[in-house]
């Protein structure tokens, strides 16, 4: 079983875009479902609302696939679940896979969590700690709490390691103010 790392409740992962370090790309991608009840699908798992969900309508696994157009360099997901909110239906063991298309993926992360309330972080990475380069993401739902059927996700993050600039290292800029002009034009 994999660590993960667990934030406080309310603890967001967009306090580490805010360092430099990380850049979520979630928008490059082509989200897919195995299922979803109406009106609960992707647009409600990719909008920045932790009050809106995914809530899956089928036989488990339930599975979120993420899809990139070229290989991709990924470091870490977040996933928001929220067990007083969702009770039987809050995942409790999730499987992470990654791979070129639907017929290679490989798991790379398996995890159990026990009454989740907040953001989790989960590393992607390979043997030697580099950050994985990888097509397509795929979560599996395998269990929910109290044996639930269907599943909710509130929020799912994708996050890439912002490069070092090649001229040189520059300070990282952690202001709104200045993150517009940390790039060379």
């Amino acid at each position: 079983m994999a660590t993960t790392t667990k934030t406080p409740p309310g603890a967001d992962p967009k306090q580490l875009e805010r360092t430099g370090t990380v850049r979520e790309i979630g928008s490059q991608a082509v989200w897919s479902l195995s299922s979803c009840k109406p009106g609960f699908g992707v647009d409600q798992l990719r909008d920045d609302n932790l009050e809106t969900y995914w809530q899956s309508d089928g036989s488990q696994p339930h599975l979120v696939n993420i899809q990139f157009r070229r290989k991709t360099t990924v470091k870490m997901l977040c996933i928001y679940a929220d067990y007083k909110s969702d009770e039987s239906y809050t995942p409790s063991k999730i499987s992470v896979r990654v791979g070129n298309n639907f017929h290679n993926l490989q798991e790379i992360r398996q995890l159990e969590m026990v009454e989740p309330s907040g953001w989790i972080h989960i590393p992607l990475l390979d043997l030697v700690n580099n950050p994985i380069r990888t097509f397509m993401i795929q979560i599996a739902v395998l269990a929910n709490h109290q044996n639930g059927r269907d599943t909710h996700m509130r929020q799912i993050k994708v996050y890439t390691p912002v490069e070092e600039s090649s001229i040189g290292k520059f300070p990282r800029c952690t202001t709104v103010d200045f993150m517009m002009y940390r790039s060379i034009r």
